[in-house]
């Protein structure tokens, strides 16, 4: 089974005025939706967009597995444990939030910054917070904690790239166009895959693709 979801249909969500816009692929806040709540290990999949000088003020986390993608700018972290580090595209920034950190989130360049940031539930709560920046991952980052693994895949227009047999996938169109089994995906459009084998992603134009394979559905 495929469920896509486009861009348009997220949730709207942030502080427009302070200059921060998110998009919700998932129950969250406000907008909650009893039939929306998680994919696979998958809680949040939030787009989010933050002007120069806007950001998320020191905020707690805890037994959550926090996976961000920037997809163009810089972003700051800086959290309790004394770090502070700042993202740029290609990398992948993964905080495990454990029994309990704050963290700080902002966009101190001067032009405007977007990323992706995904929550998954841990498979065993509790434990110490861990925090790891993989600068220019290549092609996937396991993420055993969630039972997961994160594929990025980059393919040129006119290339076919396979998708895992996996009990679950989780597909995020970062930038570009591809076709999914006869469907057509953009920038923001997300395809939730459940029981398919033998599928794969044909890209119609130069695209990013952030994939998710989880263990359990």
């Amino acid at each position: 089974m495929i469920r896509i979801q486009r861009a348009g249909d997220r949730y709207p969500g942030g502080d427009p005025e302070a200059g921060i816009e998110t998009r919700h692929a998932l129950s969250f806040g406000p907008h909650y939706d009893p039939d929306n709540l998680r994919f696979g290990a998958l809680l949040a999949c939030n787009e989010e967009r933050l002007a120069p000088g806007a950001g998320f003020d020191e905020h707690p986390h805890s037994h959550t597995e926090i996976v961000t993608w920037v997809v163009r700018g810089e972003l700051t972290h800086h959290d309790s444990t004394g770090r502070t580090t700042v993202v740029r595209p290609g990398d992948l920034q993964h905080l495990g939030s454990a029994s309990g950190v704050r963290h700080v989130e902002r966009n101190d360049a001067d032009v405007p910054l977007v990323f992706v940031q995904m929550w998954l539930a841990p498979l065993e709560p509790g434990g110490s917070p861990s925090y790891e920046v993989v600068r220019g991952l290549g092609d996937a980052y396991a993420l055993p904690a969630a039972g997961a693994v994160l594929h990025v895949h980059r393919p040129e227009a006119g290339a076919t790239t396979p998708l895992p047999d996996a009990v679950a996938l989780y597909v995020h169109v970062v930038r570009g166009t591809v076709a999914l089994a006869g469907a057509a995906l953009e920038e923001g459009d997300a395809a939730r895959v459940t029981a398919e084998k033998g599928l794969t992603v044909v890209a119609t134009t130069p695209a990013e693709l952030l994939v998710w394979e989880f263990a359990t559905p």
